[in-house]
């Protein structure tokens, strides 16, 4: 089938573009690049460079390409910068979505599939959470991807049009952007490689639940295929602080750093972690990489791009 991949030359997007090429799917990249790279597109894929915040050219792309899958993952994701500009996340996370789901209704595309967050969607309650729980973001961020999802709900009941929203925990692996503010393991591989000793926001004792993106591309894939419709935690229920992120990347790179500690981000959680049960319910889904592992193999991909 044919679909196409908004930020899909971005962290996550690029590998779920090329998990749909492997299995033989036509694919189109939307991607303005601001965080994407092209290096990271896909070269069976069809590139077409746009931001999905610009009406006019995003909904021309989409009824041009007409997709029978939107798998939406571009978007604006620092939590910290929404807390500062909450206009520019709202435009990129919610007009931009609107923007394509106006055109898509006119197609009318199959099926959308979703980037949203877990992590930063149900506030601060006893973990795991899970999609009973009421959302309660606390920053802009979260707000934009839950108003996302009740934008998706709208065009299903009226326009029939199918939605998966993957609600993703803290997703790591190859291809992380470090420079922003999100992607901790990143950051802190990057920092160690450029002979730095990694930063830690606040003391380190918040916790975050770390899904690696091989198995967050497992549910991209498994979400095409499902009849079911809505919201669905992607994590691994597992809850890891700061400190022991930096001990343990810092001990794959070889390197024995004393932590060294900053300002808290405002609009951060103290804790989250995600139960998936529903996940595996309904998509036959569940985590099969440790982070253990996970990480091993992030610093292996560092290693190898020297």
């Amino acid at each position: 089938m044919k679909i196409l991949v908004t930020g899909g030359a971005g962290f996550i997007g690029s590998h779920v573009a090329d998990a749909y090429i492997k299995l033989g799917h036509e694919v189109v990249i939307v991607d303005n690049l601001s965080t994407g790279k092209k290096e990271f597109v896909n070269p069976k894929a069809e590139f077409v460079e746009a931001d999905i915040a610009d009406r006019e050219t995003i909904q021309s792309i989409v009824s041009v390409q007409r997709p029978e899958v939107i798998n939406h993952h571009a978007a604006h994701i620092q939590v910290g910068h929404s807390v500062e500009d909450p206009q520019f996340d709202a435009t990129a996370n919610i007009l931009g979505t609107l923007n394509i789901m106006e055109v898509a209704r006119q197609i009318p595309v199959k099926k959308v599939i979703f980037a949203a967050t877990g992590g930063a969607m149900y506030g601060n309650k006893p973990t795991p959470f899970d999609e009973s729980m009421k959302e309660e973001p606390l920053s802009p961020y979260g707000i934009s991807k839950r108003a996302a999802e009740l934008y998706f709900n709208y065009y299903y009941e009226l326009y029939k049009i199918p939605y998966v929203s993957l609600r993703y925990s803290n997703v790591y692996g190859p291809r992380q952007n470090p420079h922003g503010e999100s992607g901790v393991v990143a950051i802190f591989a990057e920092a160690i490689m450029a002979g730095k000793t990694p930063v830690i926001n606040g003391d380190g004792t918040h916790t975050r639940d770390y899904v690696y993106v091989s198995d967050v591309v497992g549910a991209n894939v498994l979400a095409l295929t499902t009849d079911f419709v809505g919201e669905l935690n992607i994590g691994t229920k597992t809850e890891i602080s700061t400190n022991e992120v930096f001990d343990k990347v810092t001990t794959e790179f070889g390197k024995h750093l004393e932590r060294q500690y900053g300002s808290p981000r405002p609009g951060e959680q103290v804790t989250s972690s995600l139960d998936y049960s529903k996940a595996k319910q309904k998509l036959g889904w569940e985590p099969k990489v440790t982070f253990d592992e996970g990480v091993q193999l992030v610093a292996n991909w560092y290693k190898n791009r020297r």
